[in-house]
């Protein structure tokens, strides 16, 4: 893969920090995402990587440290100001609602109305068919409710969600976590092609497999530090494994 990190950054972390309770989940951490990108955050559970992307949406409020979103310092105290800074989220639980059909979650608290201020289901179904059109060909299911979707499908819906709403950045929490293989492999291709499109993308994932086949670069914490800010095409899955386990970064030590 190329380095793809020229001009200004979407996202830029400065030596962010938190604590819970007189422990540092997040120790001093600085990274970037740039457009086009995807970048993996790997670590055991507690090694901070979670905490870090919720101080980015918005989930927590950072102790201390600077965000500058597309060349701008931005204040990020809640996930309403970082919706309004195009980042978007996509939890592993997805927060969707079972009962609901896909168009209905996808405007879910933003929905469209008539000038008489009647629900808009026609246009709706509508948006909803145009933007699955360029994310999933494939998806058909638009009537039913999505607790009767697939996984791949379900993480269709949450994506389409997030892209309609004009998503420049997107957080994505194991997004193939309980997934089959084919399943997984749509997620992959829906990943792909939100790269294509520009879109900066942080992937939070234990597979390591999966990291070298879809980042172009993967950061590993422990122990709330930054261990390691590597392009994946320099470093090994045993590389990444000794980062992970061992809090020892192999490239480092060979300079």
């Amino acid at each position: 893969m190329t380095d793809l990190r020229s001009g200004t950054p979407l996202v830029e972390m400065r030596n962010i920090s938190i604590a819970f309770g007189g422990i540092r989940a997040v120790d001093g951490v600085s990274l970037d995402l740039y457009a086009g990108e995807v970048v993996g955050l790997l670590g055991h559970n507690g090694a901070g990587k979670s905490t870090l992307i919720k101080c980015l949406s918005g989930a927590y409020q950072a102790d201390s440290g600077e965000f500058w979103i597309e060349g701008k310092k931005a204040q990020i105290t809640s996930p309403r100001d970082s919706r309004n800074l195009n980042i978007e989220t996509i939890y592993q639980t997805l927060a969707l609602a079972d009962n609901l059909d896909a168009a209905s979650n996808l405007f879910l608290g933003r929905e469209l109305t008539t000038r008489f201020g009647f629900l808009d289901d026609a246009s709706m179904e509508a948006e909803t068919r145009r933007i699955m059109a360029q994310l999933n060909p494939n998806f058909k299911k638009f009537k039913e409710p999505v607790s009767a979707l697939s996984g791949g499908q379900r993480q269709s819906v949450a994506i389409a969600r997030a892209v309609y709403f004009n998503a420049r950045i997107l957080i994505m929490d194991e997004p193939t976590a309980a997934l089959g293989v084919h399943e997984t492999e749509m997620v992959a291709d829906l990943i792909k092609e939100l790269k294509n499109q520009g879109l900066g993308i942080f992937l939070i994932s234990h597979d390591t497999r999966e990291m070298m086949d879809l980042c172009d670069r993967v950061a590993v914490m422990k122990n709330g530090q930054l261990i390691g800010n590597e392009r994946v095409e320099d470093v090994t899955e045993d590389d990444i494994l000794s980062m992970i386990i061992m809090g020892k970064n192999p490239k480092k030590q060979q300079n």
